[in-house]
């Protein structure tokens, strides 16, 4: 993790005002509206990256809903992912993510302001209430964030396999998916390079409620994943 001790380092006076902000965020989550938590995420992150040498370009940001109460579908290419969303997504965002997530220091902070969704996928009972809570905050306006491969692909910007389960909420839910191809995303924390990088976010349209509502979810998965492949082989 070379590129974040250049962050730490880079901000090393910034670094104990950051943390008692950090704190006092995720331990009062409910004293601060989704604007201003996503505002303080926003800054944190800009920070992270102008110390880190990374740069995030993004794209397709008019094909973002500007009515609250979708679901981001991006590959998952490595730790960085959420961060760079985090930056370029004008609208508050929480994230559904694996509950060994949820044990590690700074990112448990940071997905608690988030109000993230912690998922066992060892347990099948408890990976179906999380679908059902999902559904609910989606439905209730709150905009989510799935990794339909599951797991970090760990093959640079080779896809994975899109699991259909991962659109069981948004169908519940009856919102628009949005698909997000992310190049690069692996280089800032998946590899020991602290050279400058460039993240590309790419938005694309989304799939209506009516333009998917008589596929299955796996029908739902392949045409997500299709898309998003067809975006990175033309701009990676």
């Amino acid at each position: 993790m070379k590129r974040i001790l250049l962050m730490v380092i880079r901000n090393i006076i910034r670094v104990p005002g950051l943390l008692i902000k950090l704190w006092k965020f995720s331990s009062n989550v409910d004293k601060y509206t989704d604007e201003e938590r996503n505002k303080f995420l926003k800054y944190i992150v800009n920070i992270a990256n102008e110390g880190g040498n990374v740069k995030i370009k993004s794209f397709g940001t008019e094909n973002i809903p500007n009515k609250d109460g979708f679901m981001l579908f991006p590959n998952h290419q490595g730790m960085y992912d959420v961060l760079a969303l985090l930056d370029v997504c004008p609208r508050p965002l929480s994230v559904v993510a694996k509950k060994e997530v949820a044990k590690i220091p700074l990112l448990k902070q940071l997905f608690k302001i988030m109000n993230a969704i912690f998922m066992d996928r060892e347990d099948v009972r408890q990976s179906m209430q999380v679908i059902i809570e999902v559904s609910k905050q989606v439905a209730q306006g709150r905009n989510y964030i799935i990794f339909p491969e599951g797991t970090r692909s760990r093959n640079g910007n080779k896809v994975g396999e899109f699991k259909g389960g991962s659109f069981k909420s948004a169908t519940k839910a009856k919102c628009p998916i949005v698909p997000i191809a992310l190049i690069d995303s692996f280089k800032p924390f998946d590899t020991g390079s602290t050279k400058e990088v460039t993240v590309q976010v790419h938005f694309l349209k989304p799939l209506s409620y009516e333009e998917y509502q008589d596929m299955k979810t796996n029908e739902i998965a392949c045409e997500v994943q299709r898309r998003i492949v067809e975006v990175i082989e033309k701009n990676k």
